[in-house]
């Protein structure tokens, strides 16, 4: 009988010592064919999914077999939890292993729009040597604005700290004796605070449909028009046609998304701001982050099929 079926691109040591012990199928474009995975997913015990699998209840339903689904990353918004919890399935995640990864991009996006590396380097490849073009600005004695204090939000308010930034940070979900808090000395505000008295906003929310669309016209007008807004969280928690006002009326002064709400997206104006800088959500693609979330989805899925508990499960069952 099939044990474990992978139904995106994640390969690596800790897939092969998977392979070695059960009867494991890649299929690394199957997410694509929703018709064809429907048909598969009836023979599995386990599936191991990243972003672009939608482990959806139908398709849920129809793994009669499927005791373990393992998510290799930290976001949960592709898997029906609900469904997978009153199917008896259990859910495994990666929460914290791509944290070091996302949060370091961060910074490196921040420094991106802050002495504008991107614009300098395409102009001198061209032929210029515009110095006085390129005039930035330091992150020492900036604030920077944490929206969402987790994992990656403490790890990227410790790394801006390094650089001589002041730390506020929102989450409701935190108290004012939170770790981000405590050993940062990071102050806890509402989201309106946040957003006027930051020099640097960055996301790190969850998609729920409590943040779809957080990050909306409103509160880019909060912002500071020399301020900075970078989301390396989720697309959908950006109303992306605000975000395209706010940076071509100079509402705020530049952004970064490594996320978009839907993806890959369609070409549109966002592509053409000068002030935009975009990447294809590559926040986690570490050599290292990879190798951490791949092992640990893998040992998970293994001691689930073993019959002991997984180390990072989401749901009981």
């Amino acid at each position: 009988m099939p044990d474990i079926l992978i139904t995106e691109n994640i390969r690596g040591a800790a897939v092969d010592a998977l392979c070695s012990r059960f009867d494991t199928t890649i299929l690394p474009d199957v997410w694509k064919d929703s018709e064809g995975l429907y048909k598969l997913v009836p023979d599995f015990r386990a599936l191991i999914v990243r972003n672009q699998t939608q482990v959806t209840a139908d398709l849920l339903a129809a793994a009669k077999k499927l005791v373990v689904v393992g998510r290799a990353g930290a976001g949960l918004d592709n898997v029906d939890i609900a469904a997978a919890t009153k199917a008896g399935i259990l859910i495994a995640s990666t929460p914290d292993q791509n944290a070091i990864s996302v949060a370091e991009i961060a910074l490196g996006l921040m420094l991106s729009l802050a002495r504008m590396i991107p614009a300098a380097n395409q102009d001198t490849k061209a032929g210029n040597w515009n110095r006085h073009r390129y005039l930035g600005y330091e992150l020492y004695g900036k604030t920077i604005g944490i929206i969402g204090a987790g994992k990656i939000g403490y790890l990227t308010a410790r790394r801006a700290q390094a650089f001589g930034m002041k730390v506020l940070a929102h989450d409701p979900f935190i108290s004012r004796d939170n770790i981000l808090l405590s050993e940062l000395n990071a102050e806890l505000v509402p989201l309106d605070d946040l957003l006027a008295r930051a020099d640097i906003v960055s996301c790190h929310l969850p998609a729920t449909p409590q943040t779809f669309g957080l990050l909306n016209a409103q509160c880019f007008a909060k912002m500071k028009p020399t301020a900075t807004f970078i989301n390396t969280s989720r697309g959908e928690v950006v109303a992306e046609d605000d975000l395209l006002c706010a940076l071509k009326s100079g509402k705020i002064a530049g952004a970064a998304l490594d996320v978009r709400t839907k993806e890959p997206p369609k070409l549109s104006e966002l592509e053409q701001l000068p002030n935009l800088i975009l990447t294809p959500h590559i926040a986690a693609f570490t050599h290292e982050a990879q190798d951490r979330v791949t092992k640990a989805i893998c040992e998970d899925v293994a001691r689930v099929l073993d019959g002991k508990p997984a180390q990072n499960a989401v749901n009981k069952v």
